[in-house]
């Protein structure tokens, strides 16, 4: 009869004493901690969105000084629930993308796009906008 083979081990050494582990115990509770830290960085890194918020951002960014007193907002938003327009509703596509009139006063006008997510955090963009009629631009 052959005698019985010993299975591989890894010898442990702690501060109190000296304790052999075998290999593939070390090797599963390696690939299961290797496992879970992977979940916890996906699971991270898909709340990304959630944790910076509602964001909202102006692709064509329009001047200061107008003489034409309607003017286009146009940009994107991203995780959000709703977003107005100083106040006023507007809607976006399927991809985020907005693009909305603002009529100028004559003079000094301040336009807000305020953008809400589903957990009630907010955040606001606000332009500044100059109108004046041709007749008065030098």
């Amino acid at each position: 009869m052959k005698k019985a083979e010993k299975q591989p081990t890894m010898t442990v050494i702690t501060s109190m004493f000296k304790q052999e582990i075998e290999f593939r115990t070390v090797l599963k509770w390696s690939l299961l901690f290797i496992f879970l830290v992977l979940i916890a960085f996906y699971l991270a890194f898909q709340a990304r969105f959630l944790l910076w918020g509602p964001q909202i951002e102006l692709t064509e960014e329009p001047g200061l000084l107008h003489n034409k007193r309607q003017i286009y907002l146009t940009g994107y938003a991203f995780n959000i629930s709703r977003l107005w327009l100083n106040d006023r509703q507007i809607y976006t596509d399927a991809n985020g993308n907005f693009k909305e009139a603002l009529i100028l006063e004559n003079g000094y006008t301040i336009a807000t796009l305020r953008a809400e997510d589903r957990y009630g955090r907010e955040t606001k963009i606000r332009r500044e906008f100059v109108y004046r009629p041709m007749d008065f631009i030098e």
